[in-house]
């Protein structure tokens, strides 16, 4: 290997926490991995990492090598992309919001990979803000104000939101007139990850944001799971549009309190502040602005 393909060794282990789980991803053996590193151990005269039987711990030099070695890295890949006019290529890791992605992006992600072939695309699912480095994540994309301080957010859309409840809950609890009229509704709760209590309703008024907390028929922390209560009769949710707009047309949810929506919520994509934006990277970001 070469200087760089060795970085490229090193910053996955680095990320990874494991040799095993960086030979995955860069589809070597685990011998020729460790190999690697222990080489470029011997010729910098430096320990790197530091090895048990259960993990891989950076050393303090490991730690300062590893942030110079991303550095060169992107340097090198955007000159040689700018020097050959080859489009972005490598693995590129996205965690997405599984209902997000499969409205929005799988629908339009054969054009993605038409026009990037020699980007190696994986997408995991989650609703957490995942361990970026240490997964080897490149780029998460989310839904709601986050803002983690490890993190640096590009907001790249917005969706409109809801209110809705299903023609059987109307027909129990009434169709209320105003927000303060639904003291006496149930809503389903939405309990977000690593949240102790459900999201309180929100309305929108003359610019001004009121939250309301009423009695809750069940909790979730599954935006499936909270769509198919509401449509079952068990409650008022409040969902971004598209995700409802079909039980909405088919009539197994209706609209309510539309003069005082919830805010819209912002769309972002998130990536580690200690990366440079990576021409893979960027091209799916953008790629992404076009699809919302």
């Amino acid at each position: 290997m070469d200087r760089i393909d060795t970085m490229k060794v090193f910053t996955r282990v680095y990320e990874r926490r494991s040799f095993s789980a960086a030979a995955e991803d860069l589809n070597l053996p685990a011998s020729t991995v460790s190999d690697v590193i222990k080489k470029l151990e011997a010729k910098i005269g430096v320990v790197l990492l530091e090895r048990t039987t259960r993990q891989v711990t950076p050393t303090i030099d490991g730690d300062a090598f590893y942030h110079r070695c991303l550095s060169i890295i992107q340097d090198v890949e955007d000159a040689e992309t700018f020097l050959s006019g080859a489009k972005p290529k490598g693995a590129l890791r996205v965690d997405v919001h599984g209902t997000l992605a499969r409205h929005f992006l799988m629908p339009k992600l054969p054009d993605f990979l038409a026009n990037y072939p020699e980007i190696d695309l994986f997408l995991s699912e989650g609703d957490r803000i995942a361990d970026v480095i240490r997964e080897g994540i490149d780029c998460v994309l989310r839904v709601g104000n986050i803002q983690p301080q490890e993190l640096v957010a590009k907001q790249i859309a917005t969706l409109e939101e809801v209110t809705v409840a299903s023609p059987q809950y109307i027909q129990k609890f009434g169709l209320p007139s105003d927000y303060q009229a639904l003291e006496k509704h149930q809503m389903v709760g939405f309990r977000a990850t690593g949240s102790s209590t459900p999201m309180p309703l929100e309305f929108c008024i003359g610019g001004n944001t009121h939250t309301l907390s009423i009695n809750t028929s069940l909790t979730v922390n599954s935006a499936e799971t909270l769509v198919m209560a509401a449509c079952n009769g068990l409650g008022i949710v409040q969902v971004p549009r598209y995700h409802v707009a079909q039980d909405i047309s088919e009539g197994r949810l209706i609209p309510m309190l539309e003069d005082c929506p919830p805010a819209p919520s912002p769309v972002s994509v998130l990536y580690p502040r200690n990366r440079k934006y990576a021409s893979r990277v960027k091209a799916f970001v953008d790629w992404l602005g076009d699809v919302f």
